[in-house]
């Protein structure tokens, strides 16, 4: 029965992309057009820009208001919205930029062409030109790149019915109103009131008792890496932002701090699959090679060490041609636990306050279960690959317990190294002010490639040559 009403309302659901299509491509009335529009979401007609061609693009952006092409706007990917902004003429723009929060606006100004950037700054109004700046003078690896004047600032010297009053002063400007942030009469932040306890305060109340002194706060000028730990512990909906005086200056919304974690996120995942920056399905394929090529002639200067070092135990594998077989075995579980240790060392590593005694410990740790691990598969595989060499290579027990018993050694060392390798190096890379996540997948991964080949022909050297004689 679930299953029917699932389908059901499946088939039922409107085809809002196919309406709003029709609506911008049909040949209503400006104002009919705009009127029908506003029944839909934002998000809803932002997922169809790219499905219409350049006029009529043009004509959505002249007829809708600046407020509904901002609205659209905030739901476009930050490529394709500069895309977008181009196709509009200076006065569009300069209207859309007023109604953007600041940070986005900061962010596709940044986009435009020099020449046509000056005449927007221009055409805009003189406190939007103002709050623009203020957040385009911030680095982009600083948390003032992300903050927004969009907020209610009251000064702790009024009443609370005085407040109340200018809460809906501002709040015909400002919609993030949840919370009120409050400075005093020199413009130093001193905390936050929440709408609920000023709404339910009495008018004799002291506004001071309902200000909270231990509201989240950030400084401009902190690094958004910084700044991620923080953000995450709070779910408040916006943290105010304050300049090197203490003075309140905007604040970061809880959307943005949704795309800050999202960006960060997307860039470590770039560094840790070996490439310079994000990709996405429309990128070129010069700009694509363009990222992906530095640290594939870096991994290639490696690999081609290991090439190295395998020839170097040539006289080992021309005796002993059978260990040949089982050297993908070392390899694929020392950079499987290489891979391992790294992706925990870097999500440890994401807390600022780590101590270097819980660095230690991590290390330890590690170390500890890729030993750990090591016994038992190194075990596991020594009497696999026993059998296998009795059984299908016609093997006496002797020699063939003792090649995988070389086996089972080396994989132990091997992944005790890896594991230490994998955790020791993004802690290395924290230490000199690199981002760990450089220490990428395939480049832990090339690493323990060369660990592994010394070990195990290392081991069968000594091991198998010198000790046994097996050959």
């Amino acid at each position: 029965m679930e299953e029917e009403i699932l389908t059901t309302d499946t088939a039922e659901r409107p085809d809002y992309e196919g309406e709003i299509i029709g609506i911008i491509t049909g040949d209503l009335a400006p104002k009919k057009v705009q009127q029908r529009l506003e029944d839909y979401h934002g998000n809803d007609i932002a997922s169809v820009l790219e499905k219409l061609d350049t006029r009529s693009r043009r004509k959505l952006f002249r007829i809708c208001k600046a407020a509904m092409v901002a609205e659209i706007l905030e739901y476009v990917d930050e490529d394709m919205a500069a895309v977008y902004i181009g196709e509009m003429d200076i006065a569009k723009i300069a209207a859309v930029m007023g109604e953007l929060e600041t940070d986005t606006a900061a962010l596709l100004l940044r986009s435009v062409e020099r020449e046509k950037r000056t005449l927007i700054i221009d055409a805009l109004k003189p406190d939007i030109r103002d709050e623009i700046k203020l957040v385009a003078s911030f680095d982009e690896d600083e948390i003032g790149s992300r903050l927004t004047t969009n907020f209610i600032n009251i000064t702790d010297d009024l009443s609370v019915k005085q407040a109340m009053s200018e809460l809906i002063r501002q709040a015909k400007e400002n919609d993030n109103i949840s919370t009120l942030f409050v400075s005093d009469e020199e413009g130093e932040y001193c905390g936050a009131i929440d709408l609920k306890d000023l709404i339910t305060a009495r008018s004799g109340d002291d506004l001071r008792s309902l200000i909270v002194t231990s509201f989240p706060y950030l400084y401009a000028n902190e690094t958004i890496d910084d700044c991620i730990e923080k953000l995450k512990d709070y779910s408040e909906d916006s943290i105010p932002v304050l300049d090197n005086s203490n003075r309140l200056i905007g604040v970061i919304t809880s959307q943005s701090v949704i795309e800050v974690v999202d960006d960060e996120m997307g860039e470590d995942y770039a560094m840790f699959a070996g490439l310079t920056a994000e990709e996405d399905l429309r990128e070129p394929l010069l700009m694509s090679m363009k990222k992906r090529l530095p640290w594939l002639l870096i991994l290639l200067c490696l690999g081609s060490l290991v090439s190295g070092v395998v020839g170097a135990f040539e006289h080992v594998i021309s005796r002993l041609t059978l260990i040949m077989a089982f050297q993908s075995l070392i390899l694929d579980m020392a950079g499987n636990v290489g891979t391992q240790s790294l992706a925990v060392t870097i999500r440890v590593l994401t807390d600022e306050n780590l101590t270097g005694g819980q660095k230690a410990h991590l290390v330890f740790k590690e170390s500890r279960v890729g030993l750990c691990n090591g016994l038992l598969l190194g075990a596991v595989s020594c009497i696999i690959t026993g059998i296998y060499i009795v059984v299908f290579k016609h093997q006496d027990i002797y020699f063939s317990f003792a090649v995988s018993g070389c086996i089972g050694l080396s994989m132990l060392i091997a992944m005790l190294i890896s594991s230490t390798v994998g955790t020791l190096v993004p802690l290395f890379f924290k230490k000199i002010k690199v981002d760990p996540a450089v220490a990428s997948g395939p480049l832990i991964t090339t690493m323990n490639d060369l660990v592994a080949v010394v070990t195990y022909y290392g081991m069968s050297w000594l091991l198998l040559l010198n000790v046994l004689h097996l050959a």
